[in-house]
């Protein structure tokens, strides 16, 4: 008896040694965007300090930056949204029906992941208007902002917002 208690104690043992670790334990789609969401806001934070105008070089120049630098080992990631402010965030084949579902209030504005095919997976966190994207995205852009926004991106649909409302997503493909 006593030799089968320790056979089997051995064999438990074993099989847990040899068990590959579960899949919860390796990155999921919010870990993957946290770095970029952290780093991004930052920037803006920054930015803002210096105002509105000096801040809209931020999410031009400053977001794909961060976003091409955490892309890497098969990780892509980004914004986009259904009214575009730069035709460079347009949304991928996967994503656009996610976004039109955040867009018509069909989707709950909770993040959601999906199977991409191919083993890879989309990860997607709705982007709410808070106060401080009003300077450049609310209804009432001081008569600067719109000036540089025209200047900048003349076919800009991503003006006109309040706040709570749907904005866009941060994406992570991986």
């Amino acid at each position: 008896m006593t030799r089968q208690w320790i056979l089997g104690a051995v064999v438990a043992l074993a099989t847990v040694a040899c068990t590959k670790a579960p899949v919860d334990n390796e990155p999921g789609g919010a870990d993957l965007l946290a770095p970029f969401k952290a780093e991004l806001k930052a920037a803006l934070m920054q930015g803002m300090q210096a105002g509105p105008v000096e801040a809209i070089a931020i999410c031009r120049d400053k977001a794909p930056d961060i976003a091409a630098a955490l892309s890497v080992d098969g990780v892509t990631m980004g914004r986009s949204s259904h009214r575009l402010r730069n035709a460079a965030n347009a949304p991928q084949a996967w994503l656009a029906p996610i976004i039109e579902g955040y867009a018509n209030g069909s989707h709950d504005l909770v993040p959601r992941s999906v199977d991409i095919g191919s083993g890879r997976t989309g990860y997607v966190e709705p982007i709410v208007v808070q106060p401080l994207c009003l300077a450049c995205h609310g209804r009432d852009v001081p008569p600067a902002v719109a000036a540089r926004l025209d200047d900048l991106y003349p076919e800009d649909r991503a003006t006109g917002f309040a706040e709570g409302d749907f904005r866009g997503v941060f994406w992570v493909e991986f």
